[in-house]
């Protein structure tokens, strides 16, 4: 009995490293390609600029159910959607 789980437990383990190694690695798949006129540089630049507007607590404050203005929720929807382009694209990773 105790060996048997101490086979479940390692495979457990092994099974959950091979998870982890593909999300660090991307699990080999490829980039996302970006919108028409988008680059990793534009769109770094778009969420710096609502980064300063202070749209993270905006995101913060619809994440936790708070309504926001139209306005706010506009800025969230937007660096959302950026955000999701960035990194479907792997803007984030570094360059091979």
């Amino acid at each position: 009995m105790q060996a048997t789980v101490l086979r479940a437990g390692a495979f457990g383990c092994a099974a959950l490293s091979l998870v982890l190694a593909g999300c660090a690695g991307g699990g080999g798949s490829h980039a996302a390609s970006l919108p028409a006129g988008s680059t990793c540089q534009s769109i770094k630049q778009r969420l710096s600029q609502l980064d300063a507007k202070g749209v993270r607590g905006s995101i913060e404050a619809q994440a936790s159910g708070k309504r926001l203005s139209p306005g706010a929720k506009a800025d969230a929807d937007a660096y959302n959607s950026l955000l999701n382009d960035y990194l479907k694209a792997r803007c984030h990773e570094a360059p091979h």
